[in-house]
């Protein structure tokens, strides 16, 4: 399949806009502010983060209201509430109204996740913790569970799946070869750029490569991406940068949680954790969908290193 054919089916068969098939729950908001802000011009960045910061506020506003406050135009803030994906101005203030309701139910976290060279380690724990927390259910709340089927689909009948990440991101890529191949699929990691090209020059239709980078932008796992696109493999893109280089040669995006990064923690630890989720997400649903192949190719690669788990010194007694 050529690459034009490929673009012209993403657009005609359910891959999702710049709004979605449907307006976002409220709940969703903060979430996508914070996956969406880096990639915003900075007066869009402004509109999404006073909405973020303040929903009961922002939802009393009027479009023109808003954009004095933040000092932009009306423009620019129905601009900002497409991108969240909302129709328009009205859909966006009735997410706020919504929000800040469900903020006035509950208690706002004790905690934050800014963590102090001098923090005692109790602290540094429960920071962690809870931004470890937040990350995952920014994850989940922002993930697009149509994109994350039909990439499982398409995993659990590959003849083969190449996954292309460097870094911690590499890391993540190992993890889900690992687990693929537990479940009877071949599958390779592959750290090496030069090795990852090479090697996406043999893959065909029926075949999945995955390209794994938190910023979207990574060279050396783009160029292996785009030489399997245009190949002809399925490609997925898993990344916090939903309008990234590396979506146009992905046939699936799964976007990840974009946290604040800090001198003590670089993004790649929280881009490692949404990775991770994702990552599970996908394995556990091709174990679903091969679950007969999967079942005994589990079983026999735990009996296969049972040995190796039993005390040394002999048999027990």
């Amino acid at each position: 399949m050529t690459r034009d054919v490929k673009e012209t089916f993403r657009k005609t068969n359910g891959a999702p806009g710049p709004t979605g098939d449907r307006p976002p729950a409220p709940a969703v908001l903060a979430a996508k502010v914070r996956t969406l802000a880096p990639s915003m011009t900075r007066s869009m960045q402004r509109v999404a983060e006073t909405v973020a910061g303040d929903p009961a506020g922002c939802a009393a506003l009027t479009v023109t209201g808003l954009a004095e406050l933040t000092g932009t135009s009306e423009a620019t803030v129905v601009r900002t509430a497409r991108l969240l994906g909302y129709p328009g101005y009205r859909d966006l203030r009735l997410a706020l109204a919504g929000l800040a309701a469900q903020q006035q139910s509950g208690r706002a976290p004790a905690i934050t996740t800014d963590i102090a060279v001098d923090d005692p380690i109790a602290d540094v724990v429960a920071k962690l913790a809870y931004d470890e927390q937040q990350t995952l259910a920014d994850t989940a709340a922002g993930l697009d569970t149509a994109q994350l089927d039909a990439a499982v689909t398409a995993l659990a009948a590959a003849g083969r799946t190449d996954v292309y990440g460097v870094g911690a991101s590499g890391l993540v890529a190992q993890d889900l070869t690992q687990k693929l191949l537990r479940i009877g699929l071949i599958a390779h990691a592959h750290g090496d750029p030069h090795l990852a090209v090479t090697n996406a020059v043999q893959l065909r239709a029926g075949d999945v490569a995955i390209a794994i980078t938190h910023s979207g932008s990574t060279g050396d796992v783009i160029e292996p991406l785009r030489v399997a696109f245009e190949r002809g493999a399925t490609t997925v893109a898993i990344t916090g940068r939903p309008d990234s280089p590396v979506t146009q040669y992905a046939d699936h995006v799964l976007t990840t949680s974009t946290s604040r990064e800090s001198e003590l923690r670089p993004a790649a630890m929280s881009s490692r954790t949404s990775q991770l989720l994702v990552v599970d997400c996908l394995f556990v649903g091709v174990a679903q969908r091969t679950y007969e192949s999967a079942a005994p190719a589990l079983a026999a690669s735990y009996e296969a290193l049972a040995h190796r788990h039993r005390p040394r010194g002999g048999t027990q007694r």
